[in-house]
């Protein structure tokens, strides 16, 4: 995502791997944590709109379970994309990789809006059918 433009920002643990695989990334603050001039608030930036998306992909190790819960319910709140899961990450860097340089409209849909604007030849035609 970096290479396509893409501003970084991680907590301190992330950061130190993104930037030991050379890929450059701004450091941000645990909500737990006091926000400093280095490492700013995640939560802040989220709610300032200064972060268009979080990636927050929670495991079985994941020992600040409260903070990553905060980021990920903020994102919710104020409308900002929320990833939390690897394959989806992957899927969308891809998309996003696919679609670099185009002028493709991204703006979301209701689902309504999405079947209004489907063909016919697109629907189920079988309750047997599978998709």
């Amino acid at each position: 995502l970096h290479e396509l433009g893409f501003t970084l920002h991680a907590t301190k643990a992330t950061a130190e791997i993104l930037k030991a695989n050379r890929v450059p990334c701004k450091v941000v603050s645990y909500p737990t944590e006091e926000a400093t001039e280095d490492a700013p608030s995640a939560i802040e930036l989220i709610k300032n709109d200064e972060i268009c998306m979080v990636i927050n992909i929670p495991t079985h190790e994941s020992t600040r379970l409260e903070d990553n819960f905060q980021m990920r319910r903020t994102a919710v709140d104020f409308g900002i994309p929320l990833l939390t899961n690897v394959n989806l990450v992957k899927c969308f860097a891809n998309a996003i990789h696919e679609h670099e340089g185009t002028t493709h409209s991204l703006e979301p849909k209701t689902l309504f809006e999405h079947y209004q604007g489907e063909k016919d030849a697109d629907a189920w035609t079988d309750p047997n059918e599978f998709h």
